[in-house]
């Protein structure tokens, strides 16, 4: 084993191990935390591979703007921040074998399709220019419907979280009642 591939398998053990304490934390902005844990994880792992744009694009794009949505959801939404007794559900065992089974599918299928083949790395893998290229030729139309997507999301959290926006109950029930409130004087 190369020093490369030692690397790349550290990465990846610290990719999935902050993986599995985002979902089983307790917390939810410790979730948030060990989100960039992973992600400045999988960023490694790209410049590992010569990928230093798709690298770059990780760490900006996903820690940097994905993390930050998620912090102002929570603090938007005023979610509770500390332990919740709401996340202590009763299914935990069948969340785990239902997580067991995902995974073992997975990997069975990523083994058959793929098995002992391997890419052998050349230089500028990932760069700018080929990224460029399929994301703008290939995946435009995807790429512009994700971008619609998150907007629209974010538009809905944003009218979720605000209780001046939603309508009162009894705002419709007097149609004519005047600004000063004391209706017909």
């Amino acid at each position: 084993m190369s020093g490369q591939e030692i690397v790349f398998t550290l990465l990846g053990v610290v990719a999935v191990g902050s993986a599995i304490l985002v979902v089983t934390t307790r917390q939810l902005v410790h979730a948030a935390l060990w989100l960039v844990v992973s992600f400045g994880a999988l960023a490694g792992g790209y410049l590992v591979l010569t990928a230093e744009f798709v690298a770059w694009v990780q760490v900006l794009i996903y820690v940097g703007a994905v993390v930050v949505l998620l912090l102002f959801g929570v603090m938007l939404t005023r979610a509770p921040i500390g332990e919740s007794a709401d996340l202590d559900s009763g299914n935990r065992w069948a969340a785990l074998a239902v997580a067991a089974a995902t995974a073992a599918v997975l990997i069975t299928v990523m083994v058959m399709g793929f098995g002992d083949a391997r890419t052998p790395l050349r230089a500028g893998g990932g760069s700018a220019e080929e990224l460029g290229g399929a994301v703008f030729r290939t995946w435009v139309l995807p790429f512009e419907v994700l971008s619609v997507l998150l907007l629209a999301s974010l538009v809905g959290a944003i009218v979720l979280s605000r209780s001046d926006i939603r309508a009162r109950p009894g705002a419709a029930a007097k149609p004519d009642a005047k600004p000063g409130g004391k209706g017909d004087a």
